[in-house]
């Protein structure tokens, strides 16, 4: 995952009225929810069973209520970095990326219960349910470990054949990985926990997002290079090609409002309406705040989650040199509710 995680404070605008598909509106902003330190966060994620939001920030995990903003506590005790947050068999999973493990926690005591080797730069964390297993996304490894909930053991660790981002169950028996490197879609299959297909994606560079349409059969890829890659999940084909912001960091599906999302470290939320399994338009981009780049759905609400913090202007630094142009205000890191327009 990008590991740039500064962001400007800028306020949430609305963004414009929605004319390439009837079923999407714009967004405001309805909460904002401080995290406090530590400044430096990575993946936001929903689940749905608690209503829950995670958001992982440097060696620590916030829990917020993904419904009054209250903050439920903090999955504390993990000396590096963390990234992703996954649940199965009662239990939660996030990572220390640098120490290349995975850690199990209790999520209603949110007290860690075991660390679990995988192998360096663990990253994203999902949940396959066919398969019953946690996999653990090592992105500079280009190495997926495949985690046993029941007994918290590794059964397996499948090779990406280069550096990998994030990862989607198809719910199929199929995960698809971001293939950063090489610019691709790794297909794993996750009763053999092998690699079975590699599917190139011309025109998009180093692929950080990927949300998935089940029903469709669509895979949505949010590029570095200011594009969104539609990729068939059954044959691997490029659908579509679509412009999103600047410093995607992920990617999300509203399989309710038939919408994709790329978050972007440039304050923008890129928003694609798929019209049809084939057909998709770029809508206008929501204003958010800059330097957040990653973000979460709420499938039933619609309500969006992404966090960012308040930073001044580093005027010494070049206007690209996005690690060092911006300072971060201590202690400011935020959760942003962005709800949509009724």
């Amino acid at each position: 995952m990008n590991r740039f995680a500064s962001a400007v404070a800028v306020a949430v605008m609305i963004a414009g009225p929605a004319v390439a598909a009837p079923q999407a509106g714009g967004y405001h902003l309805s909460k904002t929810v401080a995290l406090g330190a530590p400044d430096r966060w990575d993946y936001v994620v929903f689940d749905p069973a608690s209503g829950r939001v995670y958001v992982s920030h440097s060696d620590t995990v916030t829990v917020v209520d993904g419904t009054s903003g209250a903050v439920a506590g903090r999955i504390d005790g993990i000396a590096g970095t963390t990234h992703g947050v996954a649940f199965a068999e009662g239990k939660g999973y996030t990572d220390d990326g640098k120490a290349g493990i995975a850690v199990s926690f209790d999520p209603k005591t949110l007290k860690v219960l075991k660390r679990i080797k995988a192998e360096p730069d663990a990253d994203g964390i999902v949940f396959d349910p066919p398969s019953g297993h946690i996999l653990v996304i090592d992105g500079d490894s280009a190495k997926v470990t495949v985690i046993d909930p029941k007994t918290d053991t590794v059964v397996a660790t499948v090779d990406g054949g280069g550096g990998l981002e994030y990862g989607v169950s198809g719910e199929n028996g199929k995960f698809y990985v971001d293939g950063a490197q090489k610019n691709e879609i790794v297909r794993i299959d996750t009763a053999k926990n092998v690699a079975d297909a590699h599917w190139p994606m011309p025109g998009c560079q180093r692929p950080h997002g990927l949300a998935i349409d089940r029903a469709h059969h669509r895979l949505f890829a949010s590029c570095a290079n200011k594009v969104m890659t539609v990729v068939n999940a059954e044959d691997g084909a490029v659908v579509a090609s679509l412009p999103i912001g600047e410093g995607t960091d992920f990617a999300e599906f509203d399989s309710g409002r038939g919408l994709a999302f790329s978050s972007n470290r440039d304050g923008t939320l890129s928003v694609i309406a798929e019209k049809s399994p084939d057909s998709f338009a770029a809508l206008p981009p929501v204003k958010t705040a800059f330097g957040a780049r990653t973000m979460a759905v709420d499938p039933k609400s619609g309500r969006l989650f992404l966090v960012t913090a308040d930073m001044t202007v580093n005027d010494k630094a070049a206007p690209t040199d996005y690690r060092h142009r911006y300072n971060i205000t201590p202690g400011s890191a935020k959760l942003l509710f962005l709800d949509p327009d009724k």
